[in-house]
């Protein structure tokens, strides 16, 4: 991470499964329209522990990672990461952002960073699919929009 940049945006999933792809996508499309000063972009597939050193030495930070199927493919959900700290896995990641954060808050005596988290509702989990589903990419404009809003509102230090 570069000095200027204390805070970080983590782009979790595998692009070789379908929807769990869209953290991924969602950080690309990112990047490509540059991202607002002060912000690193970090695409962390399914590498959730190396996630640990960077959110150590941020104060901030926006996680992107596609959620379980629940009814609602597409749906975009923001939620409270501090409270994930409680959760042991995520959409099924294994050792996922609930336990990464729970490491995370061992690490830093200091408290967790300022911390926000979006999720899309995946279809489903299609191994060695290199394709969102239609109502997954449809969430990908949604997400962008949303990210660089919470990344602009976060400038000031909010």
């Amino acid at each position: 991470m570069t000095q200027d940049a204390r805070r970080l945006l983590l782009c979790f999933g595998n692009e070789l499964h379908g929807d769990d792809g869209f953290g991924p996508a969602v950080g690309r499309r990112l990047a490509a329209q540059g991202l607002p000063a002060g912000w690193a972009m970090r695409q962390m597939d399914t590498r959730g522990l190396e996630a640990l050193g960077p959110l150590q030495d941020c104060e901030a930070a926006i996680l992107v990672d596609a959620a379980a199927p629940a009814g609602q493919p597409g749906r975009l959900q923001a939620c409270r990461a501090d409270a994930l700290a409680a959760e042991p896995v995520l959409a099924g990641h294994g050792m996922g952002l609930g336990y990464v954060l729970q490491a995370l808050a061992a690490l830093r005596p200091q408290g967790l960073p300022r911390l926000r988290l979006l999720t899309v509702q995946m279809v489903g989990h299609r191994p060695f699919d290199l394709t969102l589903s239609p109502p997954v990419a449809r969430a990908v404009p949604a997400a962008v929009r949303r990210l660089r809003r919470w990344m602009q509102e976060d400038g000031d230090g909010r």
